[in-house]
């Protein structure tokens, strides 16, 4: 866990402030590291509490994902239209060029294209013209017995090869259970998996697919996937920001 300090006056500060006072350089090397890392506090236990409730407002979604319906797992999500809670918005646009360098980083690593420009906008425009034009920003809700099978995320083929998930609920207090998971498929070795307890109001950046690993022979590449465990009691909620629309 990289970044652990708690909002001194968040009443008076704008998410795009909080987002900014990050430690990146810091975030930068667990990304690089390990494909994860959790940042401190950017939204108030009274933020998260009404992005959570956003979930019984079904008109402000394009469409609800049964998990078990589908062999996911056990629980459901929801994918926001574009018009986006101001919250979820601003989230998107303060994380977007903070995670820019990363992401051209990483291509550059693995001699692949970095088609991202400079803004946020740009880049969805640049979606929207491959086809990839549906909202992707998602917000999940899981009870007792519900979990999220690994996976990666594939939306099309304009990819941002970084997200970030918030917790809005608190761990140990509203559920139990519920780790963030992610697995790490390694070259000629077994998988290797990691576990992390969002706290409420932070948020865990992760890799989309893949990240670069070094090797004897330069770069090559990493892939991971992610997931939820079981939640054991209670309810869990959390707020998926990805940089890509989909297909």
């Amino acid at each position: 866990m990289t970044e652990t300090t708690r909002l001194a006056d968040p009443a008076a500060d704008r998410v795009a402030d909080r987002v900014a006072r990050s430690d990146w350089a810091a975030l930068t090397d667990e990304l690089d590291g390990h494909g994860n890392a959790l940042t401190g506090q950017i939204l108030t236990p009274a933020e998260c509490h009404e992005i959570a409730a956003l979930y019984d407002e079904p008109a402000r979604f394009r469409t609800t994902v049964d998990m078990a319906r589908h062999r996911f797992g056990s629980g459901q999500y929801r994918y926001f239209t574009h018009d986006l809670p101001d919250l979820v918005r601003e989230l998107r646009e303060a994380f977007y060029p903070r995670l820019l360098p990363v992401a051209r980083d990483w291509a550059a690593k693995l001699g692949k294209p970095a088609p991202w420009p400079d803004s946020l906008a740009e880049w969805l425009q640049l979606c929207h013209e491959a086809g990839q034009a549906k909202s992707a920003q998602i917000l999940l809700r899981y009870g007792p017995g519900d979990w999220n099978a690994l996976h990666r995320d594939v939306f099309g083929d304009m990819i941002f090869p970084l997200q970030v998930v918030i917790g809005l609920d608190a761990p140990g207090t509203d559920f139990t259970g519920g780790e963030f998971l992610m697995t790490e498929q390694r070259p000629r070795a077994q998988s290797r998996g990691s576990a992390t307890t969002l706290p409420q109001g932070h948020g865990l950046v992760f890799t989309t697919r893949d990240r670069p690993v070094a090797t004897r022979r330069g770069w090559s590449n990493g892939p991971m996937r992610h997931g939820v465990s079981t939640v054991r009691s209670g309810r869990r909620h959390t707020l998926g920001i990805v940089f890509h629309d989909a297909a």
